[in-house]
């Protein structure tokens, strides 16, 4: 029973990083850019966009669809930094856990 205690107190404490870990996430701003930085999408660290700039050359008629693509690309740029970023945390919140091969948190 010695180890079935350790293993809720271990648990308790993981479930307390990572409620810290996703307020972090939440705080955490990333950036993605395209069009070698003509648009810059800001996402947080969970992905949910904080804001948008685009260079006003942009914003003519004729460069509609031009935009619409560089804005998907920064978008994804900053989607896939936040993934990284949040990943890493969250490995690191596991470190030294015996979790089987392939098992990932959050569940």
């Amino acid at each position: 029973m010695k180890n079935l205690g350790q293993m809720l107190k271990q648990a308790q404490e993981m479930q307390e990083r990572m409620a810290t870990i996703q307020a972090e996430l939440e705080q955490h701003e990333v950036q993605g850019s395209a069009g070698g930085g003509m648009v810059i999408v800001t996402l947080n660290g969970k992905g949910d966009l904080r804001g948008l700039r685009m260079d006003p050359s942009l914003l003519a008629p004729s460069e509609a669809e031009v935009l619409e693509d560089l804005i998907k690309a920064a978008h994804a740029d900053a989607k896939a930094k936040a993934a990284r970023d949040s990943q890493e945390k969250m490995q690191s919140l596991t470190a030294g856990l015996p979790l089987p091969p392939g098992f990932k948190l959050p569940f």
